[in-house]
């Protein structure tokens, strides 16, 4: 990976956008993180993996999230899902085992050659509902599904200095990976008060993703979770250091320029930034809640009840303020006629975005 990397920023003139340097660290072919044979998914370190998802953590928040997309199915009239990024298709096995035949074709859109083969094991016994996509058709119906998708998109970093904005990328220093700013005209889309230096990402991809999505979709509804804040939160000016954030062995790190490819990547999401791409595009904002105000709209506390101490104890932690419950939201889109979706009817925060 990192021999690739030299020959990128070398081909690129000595400065390659760290955009492209992410992209190239998760996604080269046979070498990036998402690309490589490595395992991702795991609930500890003695997996051998390096983070852990809600589907993994506990079977009911695929059963909670089968409840709104049961709904969204009903309402708009359709009866396919399309999930992005599946990882482990743990999440896909829980929504085709609740939805049962209300679901007439599953399909996973993943660009890991490696993922998908372990998709396809884990999905053996619905093989005759589910295919693998490697893009998105140039018509789609139905309800998109994406669980910390948008975090692993490629963001540009960028840098204020001495009250001077430059984009930050990667150059090499007597053969060794490093930091490197040039000015630019880019700015975020809200600039930070005060004078101190300050980092933060802007999300093109994510944004340019949701574009393509709302384009397509003629007729459905799609559910983002993952970790993030709306716009006046993301580029708060104590928010000085940015999010980005590396993963390995169930270890969070700041420095994505240390082995490339041998590990996640990722960026909070600007949830204001998708919900405006979406809409400036024909997907109209559904509903904006923390995951764990969004589980329990949609049951899981019920759920929970008749779960065993293990994945109680396992379900809380999807839930509480101080997991995964308020750092995590949703966001739901649909085209088509508003209806007050489940997942939203209590603690919607759509006014914040």
């Amino acid at each position: 990976m990192q021999k690739l990397l030299g020959e990128q920023v070398a081909r690129a003139g000595g400065w390659l956008p760290f955009d492209r340097y992410m992209a190239l660290s998760l996604y080269a072919p046979g070498l990036g993180y998402y690309a490589n044979l490595s395992r991702k998914f795991g609930t500890s370190p003695g997996s051998g993996s390096d983070f852990v998802t809600a589907p993994e953590m506990s079977p009911l928040f695929g059963r909670a999230l089968a409840v709104q997309v049961r709904e969204a199915l009903d309402q708009t009239d359709t009866a396919d899902i399309w999930e992005f990024g599946a990882g482990s298709g743990a999440l896909a096995a829980e929504l085709l085992l609740a939805l049962g035949t209300r679901v007439r074709r599953f399909t996973i859109v993943e660009l890991s050659a490696s993922l998908r083969e372990r998709q396809q094991e884990a999905l053996g016994p619905f093989a005759d509902r589910v295919q693998w996509v490697n893009e998105l058709p140039e018509r789609m119906e139905g309800v998109v599904i994406g669980n910390e998708v948008l975090d692993a998109m490629p963001v540009k970093l960028l840098a204020r200095r001495n009250l001077i904005w430059h984009e930050r990328g990667v150059s090499l220093v007597e053969g060794r990976l490093a930091w490197s700013d040039v000015p630019t005209h880019l700015r975020p889309p809200l600039e930070p008060t005060g004078t101190h230096d300050y980092v933060t990402e802007i999300h093109h991809h994510a944004e340019a993703f949701m574009r393509t999505l709302a384009e397509r979709m003629k007729v459905g509804a799609a559910f983002f979770i993952d970790y993030g804040f709306p716009e006046a939160e993301y580029y708060h000016q104590q928010r000085h250091m940015g999010t980005l954030m590396c993963h390995r062995g169930h270890l969070a790190d700041p420095d994505p320029l240390e082995s490339p490819g041998e590990k996640d990547i990722t960026a909070h999401v600007n949830f204001t930034g998708i919900a405006l791409a979406a809409q400036e595009a024909g997907l109209a904002t559904l509903g904006y809640a923390t995951q764990g105000r969004f589980l329990v709209n949609c049951g899981i506390g019920a759920l929970m009840e008749s779960a065993s101490l293990p994945d109680q104890v396992a379900a809380q932690r999807l839930v509480a303020e101080h997991e995964m419950g308020e750092l995590f939201k949703v966001i739901g889109f649909h085209h088509g006629p508003f209806w007050d979706a489940v997942g939203f009817r209590e603690g919607d925060r759509t006014h914040t975005l």
